[in-house]
């Protein structure tokens, strides 16, 4: 698959350790660490390298516990279901999985899910209406961006999201399936079908990327 590097971006969406094993008690991904090592190699073929954090509050009102168990429906315009507590800043959870680069080395960084009352799952967004932009499509867009590269976790929610937003906005989307990874195997069926539906295309390993 050949991409021209002067007209196209990495996207690392939430590569943190909140979504991996090694914060057990969060959302932990089958296999997240994973993904460290292609999405650094895809980087190599993009001119600029952008990266999404969840970065939530102890108070979000969607958060399991007392008022309720995880998965269960929350009342509020920009939340859904609640989730275990994850990702806040100042822990383990909120910071980039080992062997990515830091925050600050990246070109843009999107910090999302800050409100204790919304709960994004898309980089490009901080509300779930796609009406209130964090930024990065217009970044993107002033440095003439055409393409972009998605890596990121999980495949079946925030990788998924971004992706059709980054579609709806105009972008060529490349899904590299070996920088992903998903939380269960029907709903990352779902969802890469959705994608496909939208324009995305997929390559399975980044080593299918060339040059032009």
């Amino acid at each position: 698959m050949k991409v021209d590097k002067a007209v196209t971006a990495s996207f690392d969406i939430d590569p943190q350790n909140g979504f991996t094993p090694i914060c057990p008690y969060e959302l932990p991904v089958p296999g997240g660490t994973e993904i460290v090592t292609p999405l650094n190699q895809q980087a190599e073929f993009a001119a600029i390298r952008v990266v999404s954090k969840d970065a939530h509050p102890v108070t979000a009102i969607w958060a399991a516990g007392d008022k309720g168990a995880p998965f269960t429906d929350v009342e509020g315009d920009n939340v859904d279901i609640r989730w275990k507590m994850h990702c806040v800043p100042g822990t383990k959870g909120f910071e980039l999985i080992e062997g990515l680069p830091d925050t600050a080395d990246y070109d843009f960084a999107v910090f999302k899910g800050v409100e204790p009352n919304m709960h994004p799952y898309g980089a490009c967004y901080h509300d779930l209406h796609n009406k209130m932009p964090t930024g990065v499509i217009e970044f993107l867009k002033c440095r003439n961006i055409t393409t972009v590269i998605c890596g990121g976790l999980a495949t079946d929610y925030c990788v998924k999201l971004t992706v059709l937003q980054l579609l709806q906005a105009g972008f060529d989307v490349i899904v590299n399936l070996e920088a992903c990874r998903g939380i269960a195997e029907e709903t990352i069926n779902a969802a890469l079908e959705e994608m496909k539906q939208a324009g995305a295309k997929f390559m399975t390993r980044t080593a299918e990327l060339e040059a032009s």
